[in-house]
């Protein structure tokens, strides 16, 4: 299966999706913010990026537009609880693949991971 990182300030939500992907067979790595991704990008060969928008020290959008940069190949995935938000990426389409808006399911946000992943 795939090697995912997933950028959420949230614990309970990062531990949410961390345990539904990794029961669907993918190695996840979890980070709080998106500044810890950016180092966790350095090293790692990751196949997907699932980030939420509001973050603290470094926002989705903004690791979203240097995580494709760096990484032209990782499929990007936004989350975010803001419609405000979801307008933001709106415009980054050519470089986000999809934003889930909160709340979501478990089979939604694994369904849509994968449905990425087999793009």
């Amino acid at each position: 299966m795939a090697k995912i990182l997933v950028a959420e300030d949230d614990q309970a939500v990062s531990a949410f999706v961390a345990r539904a992907l990794q029961h669907r067979g993918h190695e996840v790595t979890t980070v709080p913010d998106g500044s810890a991704a950016l180092a966790a990008l350095a090293g790692d060969g990751f196949e997907l990026l699932l980030t939420d928008i509001v973050m603290p020290n470094l926002d989705g959008i903004a690791l979203a537009l240097k995580a494709s940069k760096d990484h032209p190949a990782m499929r990007i995935l936004l989350m975010t609880g803001f419609a405000s938000e979801r307008r933001r990426a709106h415009n980054l389409e050519a470089l986000i693949h999809r934003v889930i808006e909160k709340p979501f399911t478990l089979d939604q946000i694994c369904s849509a991971v994968e449905e990425e992943l087999e793009r």
